[in-house]
């Protein structure tokens, strides 16, 4: 393949832009800001599950609560009813003693029910505290969230301007090439690799590698317009400048 020297040279120029918008393609995907937002986000989501804990097991205390406040009070009724009955009229000693029975068992019941209520309703209190300090976590965590969202917005913004200046130099650059020097270049990039390089001295500017004698002996005395492959890595050999 052939193309003027000046084409040539100008690959250089291309070579290094592309190596600059690697970089920031490299930096964009790196940013400390991503790992931070995994990790604020991990810690939304362990507080939110901390929450929703503890939201049920209130739920579920409140209605242990609910029921025995029911049940105490259908306790209260029949012990006040057996006292009405005890102190009515017209009641045989036998059913006085069945009502004293019966008022004794409600009492002890009562005491029981209350005494349970008493225990979860400390509970509750705790697991209210508990619900408090999961609602404040959670808080935290969206608010660090919203922070370090906001820092990786900031970080990609001058990223993506900047890449947005090194893809119009890229375009300026590729639009002064011939199409057959422009596809031999953009094969080699395809590949992973840097696609074309100053020659200096005996190294390659692509590959940094000491080019051996022979080889440089052929380059040397190749036209100034025959386009010279580095024999180590493929990358475009630029000569001159």
């Amino acid at each position: 393949m052939k193309a003027d020297p000046t084409a040539q040279a100008k690959l250089v120029t291309l070579a290094e832009v592309d190596a600059e918008i690697g970089r920031l393609t490299h930096r964009r995907s790196t940013l400390p800001e991503l790992a931070q937002l995994d990790e604020a986000e991990q810690r939304v989501r362990a507080a939110r599950d901390a929450l929703v804990r503890a939201e049920t097991r209130a739920g579920d205390l409140d209605r242990d609560i609910a029921r025995l406040e029911r049940d105490i009070d259908g306790v209260r009724a029949r012990t006040e009813r057996d006292h009405t009955l005890l102190a009515g009229s017209g009641i045989s000693a036998k059913q006085a003693t069945e009502l004293q029975h019966e008022l004794d068992t409600l009492a002890r019941r009562q005491g029981v029910l209350e005494d349970e209520q008493l225990g979860i309703m400390e509970e509750r209190e705790a697991v209210g505290i508990e619900l408090d300090h999961a609602r404040g976590e959670l808080a935290e965590a969206e608010t660090a969230v919203g922070e370090v969202t906001a820092k990786r917005e900031s970080a990609e913004g001058d990223i993506d301007a900047t890449r947005a200046g090194r893809d119009r130099a890229r375009a300026e650059v590729v639009a002064a090439l011939p199409a057959d020097l422009l596809a031999d270049y953009e094969r080699i990039r395809a590949g992973g690799r840097v696609a074309a390089g100053q020659l200096r001295e005996s190294r390659c500017g692509a590959c940094r590698l000491e080019l051996d004698r022979t080889f440089l002996g052929q380059v040397r005395t190749a036209a100034a317009d025959e386009v010279v492959h580095c024999e180590e890595c493929g990358a475009i050999l630029v000569r001159g400048k």
